[in-house]
C-alpha cells in the first residue's frame, strides 16, 4: 500500500497530464484546418480606376451604376447603415438629384417613435440612414446559414491584400490604396470555381456544408455563393452588363461609401503642394536676399 501511494500521481500532476493530452487531441483535430488554410490565397490583380492616384476622382455614372448593383443584388443580404440617402446627392459622390433621394429614401421604411413613445415604421426621408437589413446578428445568422454578411459601408477599406516587404515601399510611391477594391473586383470574378469548366477545391480541401470555395477569399470557403451573373441587372447607359462591369461599379461605389470626401481631400492635398513649393520657392530667395553681404 505504501508503494501504491508513493507512485500515486498528485492532483497537480494529473491536471497537466490531463492538459497536455488534450493538446494533443485538440492539435490532432487542428491538422485538416491548417493544412487548408496553407493553400495561399489568390492575390487580386491591380485593376484600372478612375479615382486612383493624386488627381484621381469618381466616376459619377459609374457610381450611380454601382449603386444600382447594390441596391438590386447585394442589399438583400448586406446592410449600408453608414450612409445616408442625403449623401447620395452630396458633391464627390453618385450625385442623384434631390427629387430623386426623396424617392429613395420613401421607398425605404425606417423604424421611428410617434409622439406617444411608441416604436412606428414610417417612410424614409433624405435625413436618414439606410435601414439595417436584419435587425439583429441573430436574425442575419438564421438567414443565411449561420453568417452575418458584413455592413458594406466601409468595406472596401476594410478589406483588401497587405503588399509586405518591400513592395509596400513602392506602394507608398506611387500612392497605391485601392487594394480593398482590388480585392472585391477578384473576390466576384475570379474567386469562384467555374461550373462550366467543372472546376474543383484543391485535393484534400474539405468545404463545409452550406459554404462555398473561393481561391481569393483567405479561408477558402465562403458563405456567399457567386452573386452576380451575365445579364443580371439591367444598365440603361450602354455600359456592358457583364460581371467584370458590375464588380468595378460596385467596388468603385463602395470605395465612395467609405472615403466619401476622396475628391475634396485629393483637391486639397493638391493645393497644399503647390502652396508648399511656392514657400520654398521664396523663402530660398528671401534667404539669399537676406544673407547676399555674408557671402
Amino acid at each position: 500500500m505504501q508503494m501504491i501511494r508513493m507512485f500515486k500521481p498528485s492532483s497537480r500532476a494529473t491536471r497537466v497530464g490531463v492538459a497536455l493530452a488534450t493538446a494533443v487531441a485538440l492539435a490532432g483535430l487542428a491538422l485538416p484546418a491548417v493544412a487548408q488554410e496553407a493553400i495561399p490565397a489568390l492575390k487580386p490583380a491591380r485593376e484600372s480606376w478612375a479615382f486612383a492616384g493624386p488627381l484621381g476622382h469618381f466616376d459619377r455614372e459609374q457610381l450611380q451604376r454601382g449603386f444600382k448593383v447594390y441596391k438590386e443584388v447585394c442589399s438583400a443580404c448586406h446592410s449600408l447603415h453608414r450612409l445616408a440617402f442625403r449623401n447620395l446627392s452630396e458633391r464627390g459622390g453618385p450625385e442623384f438629384t434631390e427629387g430623386q433621394v426623396k424617392g429613395l429614401a420613401a421607398s425605404y421604411t425606417v423604424p421611428d417613435f410617434d409622439d406617444k413613445g411608441q416604436p412606428v415604421d414610417r417612410p424614409g426621408r433624405p435625413a436618414d440612414y439606410f435601414p439595417l437589413v436584419f435587425p439583429n446578428d441573430d436574425a442575419a445568422r438564421v438567414a443565411n446559414n449561420g453568417a452575418v454578411p458584413p455592413d458594406m459601408s466601409l468595406l472596401a477599406k476594410a478589406r483588401g491584400v497587405k503588399s509586405g516587404f518591400p513592395w509596400f515601399i513602392t506602394d507608398v510611391v506611387t500612392q497605391y490604396q485601392e487594394q480593398g477594391p482590388d480585392y472585391i473586383h477578384a473576390l466576384i470574378t475570379n474567386g469562384y470555381l467555374d461550373e462550366a469548366k467543372a472546376e474543383k477545391p484543391p485535393e484534400g480541401f474539405t468545404v463545409p456544408p452550406g459554404l462555398h470555395y473561393n481561391k481569393v477569399f483567405p479561408a477558402h470557403s465562403i458563405a456567399m455563393a457567386k452573386p452576380l451573373a451575365d445579364g443580371q441587372v439591367e444598365y440603361t447607359d450602354g455600359a456592358p452588363q457583364t460581371v467584370d462591369q458590375y464588380t468595378k461599379d460596385v467596388a468603385s461605389f463602395l470605395a465612395w461609401t467609405a472615403d466619401p470626401t476622396l475628391e475634396q481631400r485629393k483637391e486639397n492635398g493638391f493645393r497644399v503642394l503647390i502652396f508648399l513649393i511656392v514657400l520654398s520657392v521664396l523663402l530660398y530667395y528671401t534667404k539669399k536676399k537676406i544673407w547676399a553681404d555674408a557671402h
